[in-house]
């Protein structure tokens, strides 16, 4: 009893224990004779360890169930997709080329392990942590080259390998099991379903080693790379678009004489064909050729014409090189200046990359005026309005300074008139004091007895000089707050004056 396995690697032969496990070789001769095995790749190896088929599809399938036993298969019933595994006490996994069915645990009885399609091969000796979680039911005895070499397979991470390792084909060498109800045989092998094809990495039969052209790869790498540079163009707003080419019919010249001028060039190109601008390149600041220049014809075949004759003519005793242009820069501003006219024209304003178009708040924009601003933000009021509201305030701050004027001289007079006023008082009420003094002296009393009349003097006196004292104290205050006037209509006058002259 002995199954022949196809792989992409070699064959393998395996030979099945039917007398320690009956129930996981009859799975496996049966489902290798309806071909389910076809095209089931390997995955999980573990070096010098195991690896592991049996899926149709693989674990990296998204539709992939795990593979199903063949009493599943053939009723289509998910209860019988597995059955229980026979872990028989004798035999262990020992050496290398153990053939073993994958196991699951019972859902609801842990010391039961189910099996389905999927089976183990080891690929070294004392592998005995499967003993008890796989079912042991075959022996590889032909094909350890292709254990080898499935061993020595590049890898992932969860070891797939990159390049597919599948079984293409299962012959049956002896089957002592008789076939179950419904079981059919088919004529060939089937060919792979979408969903196989679908898990293809690199396919097995790929050619790795295949000569490249270094000079056509090196080409597309370098057109690749322009392709992705003229996009980063595009994107900063260097270029209109991606795909732009230069014009055919514009000549770059260089390696020119100091010497030469646009019009030396025009003349000795022109008997080419009709010019269109010749002009040499200089230097912004000092005027100096940059000693190359470019020469736009009129048509193409002119400066077709141009290139196959001119290249390394002297000039002004230097030999000139001569190519098609490869700037497009003139193209590029062409561009741009028609796409800002177009903005400017449909009122959109904004320029190169619609920036005001990105604008969310626009009522801080005049927005009637958008054609004659010059590029400039226009604002609520217009400068009409601007310099009438400056006058207006011009006028009331002239009135405010003559209103303060007017109020800081009838205050002056008033101060003056009072001070006269004091003063007189003053000298008439000194006099009378005298006199009182000297009749007082000449009393027999010596001043020691004063009437009625002296008190009430007396006490008008001290009425007086407080008076005094409070009218000089208001007149400084009255002087502090005219200067303090005078000062804001200055400072005002001044700033108005300052802000017409800018």
């Amino acid at each position: 009893m002995s199954v022949l396995l196809e792989t992409s690697l070699g064959d393998i032969v395996i030979d099945l224990l039917v007398d320690y496990a009956p129930k996981e070789c009859e799975n496996f001769l049966k489902l290798s004779k309806i071909k389910y095995y076809n095209f089931s790749p390997v995955h999980s190896v573990q070096q010098d360890f195991s690896f592991q088929s049996g899926d149709p599809l693989g674990p990296t399938a998204p539709s992939s169930d795990g593979g199903s036993s063949i009493w599943g298969v053939l009723s289509g019933s998910a209860a019988k997709k597995t059955f229980p595994a026979t872990l028989h006490p004798k035999l262990k996994h020992a050496e290398r080329g153990t053939v073993s069915m994958a196991t699951t645990p019972h859902p609801t009885n842990p010391e039961v392990r189910l099996a389905a399609s999927q089976f183990i091969v080891t690929l070294g000796d004392n592998t005995d942590y499967l003993d008890g979680r796989a079912s042991i039911f075959a022996k590889v005895v032909e094909g350890f080259d292709v254990l080898e070499k499935v061993n020595a397979a590049i890898t992932d991470k969860e070891g797939h390998p990159l390049v597919d390792i599948r079984i293409k084909h299962t012959v049956i060498l002896d089957d002592p099991y008789p076939d179950p109800a419904g079981l059919r045989e088919p004529s060939a092998s089937p060919p792979p379903t979408k969903a196989q094809l679908a898990t293809v990495r690199i396919a097995d039969d790929a050619d790795l080693n295949e000569e490249v052209d270094e000079e056509a790869a090196e080409k597309k790498r370098r057109e690749a790379e322009a392709r992705a540079q003229a996009l980063t163009l595009e994107m900063m707003g260097d270029l209109p678009f991606a795909d732009v080419k230069p014009p055919e019919n514009i000549l770059f010249v260089c390696k020119l004489n100091p010497v030469t001028t646009d019009a030396d060039l025009e003349l000795i190109f022109s008997r080419f064909g009709k010019i269109l601008s010749c002009e040499v390149i200089r230097d912004k600041k000092t005027g100096d050729s940059l000693q190359y220049a470019f020469i736009e014809y009129d048509e193409k075949t002119a400066a077709e014409a141009a290139y196959s004759k001119m290249q390394s003519v002297l000039i002004d005793d230097r030999r000139i090189h001569v190519d098609f242009s490869q700037s497009v820069s003139k193209l590029s501003e062409e561009w741009r200046s028609g796409e800002v006219a177009k903005r400017r024209r449909t009122g959109g304003g904004g320029g190169w990359g619609g920036v005001e178009g990105l604008e969310k708040w626009r009522k801080y924009r005049h927005e009637d005026r958008v054609a004659d601003r010059n590029d400039k933000y226009g604002m609520v009021y217009s400068d009409e309005e601007m310099r009438g509201r400056h006058g207006r305030q011009g006028e009331r701050a002239e009135r405010d300074d003559t209103r303060a004027g007017a109020s800081d001289e009838s205050s002056s007079r008033a101060d003056n008139e009072r001070s006269r006023r004091q003063d007189g008082e003053r000298g008439r009420g000194g006099g009378g004091s005298d006199a009182r003094r000297r009749s007082r002296s000449r009393s027999p009393r010596g001043g020691g007895y004063r009437g009625n009349g002296d008190r009430g003097r007396d006490r008008r006196d001290g009425d007086r000089g407080r008076d005094r004292q409070y009218d000089g104290q208001r007149r400084r205050d009255d002087r502090y707050d005219g200067k303090d006037r005078r000062d804001r209509s200055r400072d005002r006058g001044s700033s108005y004056h300052d802000y017409r002259r800018r």
